[in-house]
């Protein structure tokens, strides 16, 4: 490296700094494609609709059960 003149130095500072621009900008196009909820629902809307609707009866049976534990009201 001590054999390399100032300007090819520089140019290989250059070269580097438009390297790395470049991979952030595809980086920062990746991470705001992946974290768009709203292309991500689209893309996988049944599976959000069989998770909801598994999530919804987990919970409206746990409400339910919760309720009738308190309410003192028990099955025979």
């Amino acid at each position: 490296m001590a054999d390399q003149s100032p300007d090819l130095i520089r140019a290989s500072i250059e070269e580097t700094r438009r390297e790395l621009a470049f991979s952030v900008n595809d980086l920062r196009s990746k991470v705001t494609e992946l974290t768009d909820w709203r292309k991500q629902l689209a893309e996988n809307r049944n599976a959000a609709l069989a998770g909801a609707a598994v999530a919804g009866f987990v919970v409206g049976g746990g409400i339910a059960a919760t309720f009738s534990l308190f309410s003192g009201r028990r099955r025979r």
